[in-house]
């Protein structure tokens, strides 16, 4: 269980204890405040805080004092305009405080976002669950052909179940060693910081991560993409979920602009204005790589669905 009755009664508690405010509230975002969201095996996200709303942002663009100065269609044009031409700032008024427990691999990914607040559990302080990630055979796949980074197609019925033996017997006799060498039952026992070397990286770790709303956009715009790697996509899209009720123009303007949108270089818009004019552009013609090219009518071909 991602977590403990114990965990669970302080969580209601602290539901069940609203207290009054003058700072703005946001309902979409009251709802999801300390309830966990189930990611993976073991994981999950829970919202911890907020700061802002909507209307914190056109309230920094227009540095204004008051709330409801404009009607919400023109806030919500202008959060759209402000999203569209790449401005950060007011975005940046908004933040978001989160705690994830997440496989270590997976957290090794995500802290490549540089731009946030964290503070992880410490194994040189305490002990680690035995829990670790393992994941479902259709999640299995063989190295891709055309991406080094990414999954090709889904592993055999054998093949994947020799994996997952492997991936469970592995983890777990790993932490038996660890727990071995830790213990100080007649013997000195090694130190947890040391111990901890000995882990998988598919053991679940835990940290508060806070972050602003321009860089959290950044961060959901990579890793919610189809294309990033599915044990980090799967929070990604949680926080989505969110993200979506706290500021649901904000959220509307980002799936608009960024999420749901395409990028083409200087000579990919050249190649397509050649296409619209009845010219017909080949890889050799487009003085794109073969990968650029690749991408590019993958664009198209997304484009015309």
């Amino acid at each position: 269980m991602p977590l403990t009755p114990e965990q669970d009664a302080e969580i209601a508690d602290l539901r069940a204890t609203p207290r009054p405010t003058l700072r703005a509230v946001s309902e979409g975002a009251e709802k999801h405040l300390y309830v966990p969201k189930p990611v993976l095996d073991h994981g999950f996200v829970r919202m911890i805080d907020y700061m802002g709303d909507d209307a914190a942002i056109c309230q920094a663009a227009r540095v204004s004092y008051g709330r409801g100065t404009k009607s919400v269609q023109n806030d919500e044009g202008l959060i759209r305009y402000l999203m569209r031409h790449w401005h950060s700032t007011p975005f940046e008024m908004c933040e978001l405080k989160l705690h994830v427990k997440l496989p270590v691999f997976v957290a090794r990914q995500w802290i490549r976002h540089r731009t946030a607040n964290v503070n992880e559990y410490s194994a040189r302080y305490s002990i680690l669950d035995r829990e670790f990630y393992i994941p479902r055979a259709e999640d299995l796949a063989a190295q891709s052909s055309q991406n080094n980074q990414g999954r090709g197609e889904v592993l055999g019925a054998e093949e994947s179940a020799r994996v997952l033996d492997w991936l469970r017997e592995d983890a777990h006799r790993a932490y038996d060693h660890y727990e071995q060498m830790i213990s100080d039952d007649g013997q000195q026992g090694l130190a947890r910081e040391l111990a901890r070397m000995n882990l998988p990286a598919n053991i679940y770790t835990q940290w508060y991560w806070k972050v602003d709303l321009h860089n959290l956009f950044h961060f959901l715009r990579l890793r919610a993409d189809p294309h990033a790697q599915y044990e980090i996509r799967v929070y990604a899209d949680a926080i989505c979920e969110m993200v979506e009720d706290w500021v649901p123009a904000a959220y509307r303007a980002f799936e608009e602009y960024r999420l749901g949108s395409v990028t083409l270089s200087a000579s990919g818009v050249e190649c397509l204005r050649r296409m619209l004019a009845g010219e017909e552009v080949t890889q050799e013609t487009s003085g794109m790589s073969a990968r650029e090219w690749r991408e590019f009518t993958e664009v198209l071909k997304h484009t015309e669905r």
